[in-house]
């Protein structure tokens, strides 16, 4: 196969077909074809981004995952993030998230700045 830039849906299914059989046929990364595979995975990639783009999540349910994650409760953010009405109101979506605690929570909770900007 040779490898160029995926512009069609039609070309989009060679390489999935193309790189399916790759797996099958359990190329190694560090032979010629198997760098090849990484070239057309890269463009599938390319072309997955530009036609099927993954929308990035509500910041205030993308902040109530984490804090599950964390085992956090919302008492635990009292103090840092405001009163326990303020945090309550926030994060049943009655107040904004303000860019200043959109720091905090990327900063406490590792929540990617995009996602809380979004």
């Amino acid at each position: 196969m040779e490898l160029k830039i995926i512009k069609t849906k039609k070309q989009y299914e060679q390489y999935l077909n193309w790189v399916d059989v790759q797996f099958d046929n359990k190329v190694k990364s560090n032979t010629p074809q198997g760098e090849k595979l990484q070239v057309a995975l890269l463009l599938i990639k390319q072309y997955e981004d530009a036609n099927y783009p993954i929308p990035l999540p509500d910041p205030i349910d993308a902040i109530k995952v984490k804090m599950n994650e964390l085992g956090l409760k919302n008492k635990d953010l009292v103090g840092k993030m405001g009163s326990k009405g303020y945090v309550s109101s926030l994060l049943n979506k009655k107040k904004p998230l303000t860019l200043e605690l959109a720091k905090l929570f990327h900063q406490e909770l590792n929540i990617p700045a995009e996602v809380l900007l979004s």
